[in-house]
């Protein structure tokens, strides 16, 4: 009996963790969103625990989609969800008040489990909030040694957040033929 492979949607609240799983899941998400009552969050509800759905590739595989709570209260959750991951999705908002910020704390946080993972950067709302740019983002993630793919995105779109994953599977399958090759 073999594990479905398992991608984690991760990044600051308000990014679209939630709404990305939604638009891509087969399965109606589970949800653990509740009220919010952190004056800091200007949403009305907020995840607390995790999400999840499930999407079915082209070549009939499954895959399990997790999303994590964005306050750093919650960050003990980012790690249990990206245990035998085999990607990650980091979704950011243009429009938040210091997104680079955002994305600098979860590449700091997660910076253990990012060394051995393939990740996306996916960037919300670039249209509405074209500063910073991609190219802000690109210095941001070279400045943490990383060289991530990085798109914007629009969450509420299936084939927006399908590209992200694609480009995750991509990346990961990439790696597994090269470890491949080193061991055989």
């Amino acid at each position: 009996m073999s594990i479905e492979p398992k991608i984690v949607f991760t990044g600051p609240p308000g990014a679209g963790k939630t709404t990305a799983i939604s638009a891509l899941s087969d399965v109606a998400p589970v949800s653990t969103d509740v009220a919010n009552h952190d004056a800091g969050l200007a949403k009305l509800r907020t995840t607390v625990g995790l999400d999840f759905g499930c999407v079915q590739l082209g070549g009939g595989e499954t895959v399990r989609l997790y999303g994590t709570p964005g306050q750093s209260r919650f960050d003990f959750m980012w790690k249990i969800l990206l245990r035998n991951a085999i990607g990650v999705v980091l979704l950011a908002d243009n429009s938040a008040p210091d997104p680079l910020a955002d994305v600098e704390q979860f590449l700091v946080a997660l910076s253990e489990p990012l060394r051995g993972l393939p990740c996306v950067v996916g960037i919300g709302r670039m249209e509405s909030s074209t500063s910073p740019s991609l190219d802000d983002y690109a210095a941001l993630l070279e400045r943490h040694g990383h060289v991530y793919p990085l798109l914007p995105v629009d969450v509420r779109q299936r084939a927006d957040v399908s590209m992200l994953v694609e480009m995750l599977l991509a990346q990961a399958e990439a790696r597994a033929t090269l470890e491949g090759e080193h061991h055989g």
